[in-house]
């Protein structure tokens, strides 16, 4: 499935969709960076609650495609234009991240 397509079927606001045509295989959740970094799969989509600026520069190395934000969390206009420099894909979901998993389960 698309980012684009999961975000509309899911109902997650896209946040920045340079990307939105990128296919997503599976699905990561982690906070931990140096975790994520070393375990995520090219291609997930990763959920997260954090929002800082390194959030985008693990979503880059680990080349992931998309993070989805949990909790309705977002991000500043800063970290959003950086995202969408780097062609980072961000959705925000208003579920905890165990609810935002299974929103995912049989779509990626």
């Amino acid at each position: 499935m698309k980012v684009n397509e999961l975000s509309a079927l899911c109902g997650f606001e896209a946040l920045c969709l340079p990307d939105g045509e990128r296919e997503i295989s599976g699905a990561y959740i982690g906070d931990l960076l140096s975790w994520v970094m070393g375990r995520a799969q090219a291609d997930n989509a990763w959920i997260t609650i954090m929002s800082n600026i390194n959030v985008i520069a693990v979503a880059s190395l680990a080349d992931v495609a998309c993070i989805i934000l949990a909790e309705g969390v977002t991000l500043d206009e800063e970290i959003r234009k950086t995202a969408e420099q780097k062609d980072i894909n961000v959705l925000v979901s208003p579920l905890p991240a165990f609810e935002t998993a299974e929103q995912l389960i049989g779509k990626v």
